[in-house]
């Protein structure tokens, strides 16, 4: 009992419960369906203990399967690392070149993010992934990105299995009029295969192929796309940060010259960051190794400068002009509404008639903003903003939103 109580604890099980998620669910699914097709079909194509090639194929099909379960339920379990609630920084005045998070009542450390998720500032944060059901950050991109890169090799090598599988089983039994196709099934036919091959084997071999390259395709490219930010030592959101700094600049014709301060200059370096023998990534999630031209704020105090430009720009002041209840998909509110809906798992915002709403986003139909609140919900740190239906909001004929906000600095 005293054993198990070393591994069961409170936090173990709290952290089990992601798994009670719609991303986990269909992708453990996934591999569930692929692996076990997989290996039943291995042993009808390719008898493993006949030959030496059958056994090489089974044994680096379960070598797939545990290599992608392990990296998958690291990403989930290790987590992206969280910085502590309440956090400063030890020297005082570098509060004034970094974010204030209400929610978490501290300061963000330089490249870490709020996740209103996972309800906390993340580590170094690239992203929130709704496969693994947490965020990806500092302590878990390497197994995410691991995973990114063994999901679609080995459904690559599921997918080959099943095609050869449905071809040596339909050889003989349907004339597909290849008559230049020749393989050399020698070896497959060395045996009698245990389990038929029925029509609900077919159709469930077809279902998994399906499953196999679909997976292959889509993966693989959030794999690329991991890779491209990771060579240069940036996550997504940072990539996104440095778009908009070279914008900023534009648009006001500063001068100014902006550097990405942790590209360490060459991709084995930027690497390194992340990809480690140990597992564990370099660093503590607080100071970082940056170019030598730039400092540990110069990314966060560009920040605050984007802060206080898309309050000039970007926020538009709306009034509410028809009530929604916060639905997902309202049906009452039109059918291109209802069609068009974000797909995000960022939250909607229930309106009242004579609300106050400043928008900073939007797509045809839909609308992102922050709800304007009293001052009572402002001391308490609340914060309600979210997707709302565009035809439910007039735009202000005056606009005061720059004004209200100027007390909302270096906030979340």
């Amino acid at each position: 009992m005293n054993f198990l109580s070393t591994f069961v604890t409170f936090e173990n099980l709290h952290e089990v419960r992601r798994l009670c998620h719609w991303g986990p669910v269909i992708a453990l699914s996934v591999i569930a369906i692929c692996s076990t097709m997989a290996i039943l079909d291995s042993i009808i194509w390719y008898w493993p203990l006949d030959t030496t090639g059958g056994s090489i194929n089974f044994l680096m099909l379960i070598n797939w399967t545990v290599l992608i379960l392990y990296n998958y339920f690291n990403a989930m379990f290790v987590g992206p690392g969280y910085i502590p609630l309440g956090w400063k920084p030890e020297n005082q005045q570098d509060t004034q070149y970094l974010q204030y998070c209400r929610v978490c009542q501290g300061f963000k450390a330089p490249r870490s993010h709020h996740c209103r998720k996972c309800n906390r500032c993340v580590i170094k944060m690239d992203h929130h992934c709704p496969w693994i059901n947490n965020c990806c950050g500092h302590q878990n991109h390497a197994y995410f990105t691991s995973f990114l890169l063994l999901a679609p090799l080995g459904c690559s090598h599921a997918a080959i299995i099943f095609i050869m599988t449905m071809y040596t089983q339909l050889y003989e039994r349907i004339s597909f009029g290849w008559s230049t196709v020749k393989i050399d099934m020698s070896a497959a036919r060395q045996f009698q295969p245990l389990m038929p091959f029925s029509v609900p084997a077919f159709a469930a071999t077809l279902f998994a192929l399906g499953l196999a390259l679909g997976t292959t395709i889509a993966v693989g490219m959030l794999f690329f796309i991991q890779m491209k930010v990771i060579l240069r030592n940036k996550t997504s959101i940072e990539s996104w940060i440095e778009e908009k700094a070279k914008d900023r600049i534009q648009h006001y014709q500063t001068g100014e010259e902006f550097i990405f301060p942790y590209d360490l200059g060459t991709r084995w370096l930027n690497l390194k960051q992340v990809f480690t023998w140990t597992g564990t990534p370099k660093g503590d999630g607080i100071e970082w190794p940056v170019h030598s031209k730039c400092h540990q704020h110069s990314l966060t105090i560009e920040q605050l400068k984007q802060k206080a430009d898309k309050r000039v720009r970007s926020q538009v002041q709306y009034q509410a002009v028809e009530d929604y209840n916060g639905a997902c998909c309202p049906l009452s509110k039109g059918l291109q509404t209802f069609f068009r809906t974000p797909c995000t798992e960022e939250p909607r915002i229930a309106l009242c008639k004579g609300d106050t709403i400043l928008a900073t986003r939007g797509t045809k139909w839909w609308m992102y903003g922050d709800k304007v609140i009293n001052e009572e919900q402002m001391i308490a740190g609340e914060r309600i903003r979210g997707w709302f239906p565009r035809r439910c909001v007039e735009k202000c004929h005056y606009d005061t939103a720059a004004s209200d906000s100027t007390s909302d600095k270096k906030v979340n």
